[in-house]
């Protein structure tokens, strides 16, 4: 494995949490809106992730192991009930009065938020302490 290959797997990594981070946005953003059907309700989303590890001992090339790193799979909807509010007054009301707002939960957020920055910040020290090691090698010949 090259050593330059640390830093693919960190950036797909910083891409992930980039894409999570996002994604938390999305769901902090639509936290409050309201729908006058079940189904037309915001949903939570969340992304998901594979981690990506070729077999080093397959005998292939350098060239070939392309695939290591963080794959992303897609972005999933929570499957949990819309939560229902009686508010006659409200123009989006159905006909018997209720509303209907989004399953997201602020408090997971602000958690998958913090844990996708830290998880960030770990992807980017892991670049940075590669390149200064690398460094100080290249400083060994001087």
């Amino acid at each position: 494995m090259s050593l330059f290959k640390i830093f693919d797997v960190a950036g797909s990594g910083m891409s992930a949490q980039s894409l999570r981070l996002n994604t938390v946005a999305s769901n902090m953003a639509n936290a409050d809106s309201v729908a006058s059907t079940p189904d037309a309700a915001y949903r939570a989303r969340q992304p998901l992730f594979a981690a990506v590890q070729r077999d080093m001992l397959a005998g292939r090339g350098a060239a070939d192991d392309d695939g290591t790193g963080v794959q992303v799979l897609g972005i999933s909807e929570s499957e949990a009930a819309a939560p229902s509010r009686y508010e006659p007054g409200n123009p989006m009301a159905d006909p018997s009065g209720y509303v209907y707002g989004s399953n997201v939960n602020p408090v997971d957020e602000l958690v998958n938020m913090i844990s996708a920055s830290r998880s960030y910040q770990n992807n980017v020290e892991v670049m940075n302490s590669t390149r200064q090691l690398m460094q100080k090698t290249l400083d060994l010949g001087k």
